[in-house]
This record gives structure tokens, sequence and C-alpha cells, in this order.
């Protein structure tokens, strides 16, 4: 019988949570989830300097909108806590005794100086920096001695002879000489822990059996595996996920969408939209199916799928998903999850949603199909908020209306004499915009008009923009004094050729 899977996802909070760490930690999710395993969150805040708190933050909100819950953690708890790095230090100590006793690290008492005079006589002979190894030699006892002395020191890793050799789960066999792999620092000269001697420490004490995370952490596994053995411990199985490539196929730059998860929250993605596209760099459902949740997810997801080679994250198909999502939700939810922009921008107070909420509706659903985030509608809407007197025009607008001459003026004229019987005075959810829509193209066929001739200064006078809503929606929303006074508006425009 298999062993359920103990998979952690372990963010550094020096930063915001990448737009890359948030796939690595939803395949932990999948992987874990699939297998009836655990999903473990460990906050890695070895580095005091930079380490914040509201980094941390951020990274658990953001995965909490993601959907993805996790098991143990900093802010739930478990069984192989504390889960912050931080606050693990008595471990570390222990692991640190232990490595000592067993001939496995040593005390090295090199200063910087003479560090960085043995670096650049290394370079200067072209060869790659590495320590050379001069406090292996120092006895047991007299380091110990120096040590309770109080002479400043590291504690550095022994690397044996030999090779590793282990099996990675997506690239497969994969060998490191240990001759490329120095006598590194495991604890430094202040007392902090290095990142790989606190990753093996915790991932032996938590239990973990999988490794997935990025390719860029490839090079630590062979001195991960190393320290594993020297302490006597099974490492678990590790899988390096591909890098994600920008549109060009080169390594991504913020123009292609390298950037914080929170970037995308800011600008309106539906959470749903970001896991789908996620879930597709570097691994596919089944070759064809591109739009699939969390559960299918969950039911199919295998690392032996996941891609070699970098996966290209396409910013402009990444923005169709989420007009998919956004289009096929509950428009209930578009709303509700609009509601902050909207607010945002200035446009609507929470005062305003509780006392008309049908017509935040009716006026989120006119656009809903024009979009593609969140973050996108208050931008189309705005013209509904502008005062009529100072509507600002698109001269492609503007122009637009002008072309057709007199004409323009008599569609907006026509238009007024209609409004009293189809459009109310307030809105009224009921409204039947059909019949506003066809008594409009009754205007146009009684005059022997195509439809732009009547159209297009309706725009202008309407929304100031050449393109958008149906106009029917558009005066049912502004009601019928506000039409009026868009359109009388637009008439003076028309005939003086100012604003």
């Amino acid at each position: 019988m298999a062993i359920a899977p103990r998979v952690r996802f372990a963010p550094s909070p020096t930063g915001m949570l990448h737009i890359g760490g948030a796939r690595t930690a939803l395949f932990n999710w999948a992987y874990a989830r699939g297998r009836a395993g655990r999903f473990l969150l460990r906050i890695e805040d070895t580095d005091p300097e930079r380490s914040r708190r509201e980094y941390e933050t951020a990274i658990l909100e953001g995965l909490a909108w993601l959907g993805l819950e996790w098991d143990e953690g900093p802010d739930v708890g478990g069984p192989h806590g504390p889960y912050r790095q931080s606050e693990r230090g008595e471990l570390y100590r222990a692991f640190g005794e232990r490595l000592l006793a067993a001939g496995a690290a040593y005390r090295c008492f090199c200063d910087r100086e003479r560090l960085e005079a043995l670096r650049a006589e290394q370079e200067a002979r072209k060869e790659t920096p590495r320590y050379d190894g001069r406090c292996r030699s120092v006895d047991g006892a007299e380091s110990a001695r120096r040590a309770a002395a109080g002479q400043p020191h590291v504690l550095r890793f022994k690397t044996p002879p030999g090779a590793v050799q282990f099996v990675d789960q997506i690239r497969g066999e994969v060998r490191f000489d240990n001759s490329e792999v120095d006598d590194w620092v495991l604890v430094r000269a202040d007392g902090n822990p290095t990142y790989n001697f606190v990753c093996v420490c915790d991932d032996a004490d938590m239990g973990i059996t999988h490794v997935i995370r990025g390719e860029e952490h490839l090079v630590n596994t062979p001195k991960q595996i190393l320290l594993f053995e020297l302490l006597g411990l099974k490492p678990p199985s590790y899988a390096h996920l591909p890098l994600m490539l920008g549109a060009s196929g080169k390594k991504m730059s913020k123009r292609d969408g390298d950037t914080a998860l929170k970037d995308y929250i800011d600008a309106g993605f539906p959470p749903e939209a970001v896991r789908n596209y996620l879930a597709l760099q570097g691994w596919a459902l089944d070759g064809s199916t591109e739009i699939f949740g969390l559960d299918e997810l969950r039911r199919h997801f295998e690392l032996s799928k996941i891609s070699k080679g970098g996966s290209i994250f396409d910013l402009e198909k990444f923005k169709w998903f989420a007009g998919e999502y956004l289009r096929k939700e509950p428009l209930s939810q578009t709303v509700e999850r609009a509601r902050p922009f909207l607010a945002a921008a200035g446009l609507l107070s929470a005062a305003d949603f509780a006392a008309r909420p049908a017509w935040v509706e009716r006026a989120v659903s006119i656009v809903r199909l024009r979009v593609q985030l969140y973050g996108e509608i208050p931008e189309q809407l705005a013209f509904l908020f502008a005062a009529d007197e100072a509507l600002p025009y698109d001269e492609g607008a503007l122009a637009a209306a002008k072309k057709h001459g007199p004409a323009a003026r008599a569609a907006l004229e026509a238009t007024l004499t209609i409004l009293p019987a189809h459009v109310p005075e307030a809105f009224d959810p009921g409204a039947d915009s059909a019949a506003l829509a066809a008594a409009l193209k009754a205007i146009a066929a009684q005059n022997g008009w195509k439809l732009p001739v009547l159209f297009q200064p309706l725009r202008l006078a309407l929304t100031g923009k050449p393109g958008g809503p149906e106009l029917a929606d558009i005066l049912l929303l502004l009601g019928r004094s506000r039409s009026q006074a868009r359109l009388r508006r637009a008439l003076g425009v028309l005939a003086d050729g100012s604003p």
C-alpha cells in the first residue's frame, strides 16, 4: 500500500508571492490532494534582514485567494510545528551537533579577509571559487577549545568524495560529481543557519516525502541529498518544475507577466482563471481540454505528465482565460467581485450598492461581455457616473456624429420624442429594453436612415464614446431626465461645433 505523501510549499517572506511560486504551491496541493496526502505551508524566514511579517501575511492571503487550503502551517498549527524557521532554532542546533559528532561537519575559523583573498586568487587563475578546506584538519578537541574561547567561526559541511545520483520525478536520472560541491556553510558566524541546512532539517523533521519545486533549486539538491545521507536519513523524492518562459520563449520579464500574484489579484483576474492557467504551465489535463477546475486537477495530476522544457506564459492568453471565467460565472458573483474595483474608482460606495442593487447588477451585466478582468469594469461604466453637463467626448465619437450633418441633430431630436413613452424617470428593472430598442430602430426606418446615422450621434450624447453597450440599456440605466439632459447637450454641440 502506497504511503500518503507529505509535501510542502516553503516560501521566503522576503517579498510578495511570485506567480511562479503560486504555480509551485498549486502543483504541491494537487499532488497531495489527489493521493489523500498532506499539504504543508512552511515559512522559510532564515534571512532576518529581508524577511517581513507583512510579506508572510500577503503569501497566506494569496494562497487562500487561490483556494489552496493547507493542512499544517504557521496559522493552523500541526504536529510538526512551529512552521516558521525563525522559531525552530533548537532543532537546527541539535542537527548541527549531530553532524559535528558524526564527523560530517567541522568548524571553520577562517576570517573574511582570508576568504576574500582566496577567492581573488582562484578567480585570477580562472578557477571556480570554493573553500580550500583549510580548517578540515583542525583537531576536534582544538576546534571545541577555540569555539569555547569565543573565536568566531562558521559550521561547514564536510563534502565526501564520490557522486550524488538520483531520479528526478520529472527529469529522470540526474548525477552530480561531489567535486562540484563546495564545503558549504551550514551555520553562519552570527549563528543563523543557511537555507540548504534548515531545509533538510525541516524536511526530515516534518516527514516530507516529496519535494516539488522550481528548476532553479536543482543545484541545491546534491547538497541536500548528501546531508540527508550523512545524517542517516532517507531523502525525499524530488521533482523540479520547468521554468515559466515569456511569449518569446526566453526568460520571463515584467512585460511577459513576471510579477507578483497580488498584481493579478489587484488587476481583477478571477482566481479560477489563475488556477486554471497556472495548471497548464508545464502540465496538461489531456492535451486538448483547456478549461477545467480544481477537482479535475486534483483527480488527474501526475508528476510524470509535467514537461521537462520551459512552459510559455502568454499574458494575452492568460487574459483570455480570465474573460472566459468572468463571462460564464453567475452575474451575482461578477457584481460582488467588481464591488471593490468600483469602490476604489470612486464610482459606487457601500451605501450605493445597498440602495440600488438591481441598478448595479444591470450596469455590470451590460459590460460583462466587453471585459476580461474585474478591474476593467469601472472604466467601462464610468460614463454612467459622469456629470451630464460635463461628459467627456471622444474625438473619434464626435467626428463620427458630425459626419452625418443635419441628420445627426434630427436623430437626437427624434429620440427625445420617444423617451417619455419608453424610459421611466427612475430605473425600473422590469422596463422592456427590447421595446425601446425596437422603437429606436423604427426612428431610423421612418426617416430612411441607416442605423449609424441614429446610433453614432446617440452614442456620442449618452456615452461620449464611439462604441459600448446597447443604447436601450444605457437609456434605461440613465433614466429619462438624465438621458434628456445628455441628448440636449449633444444637440448644442452638433449645432455650434464646440462642447
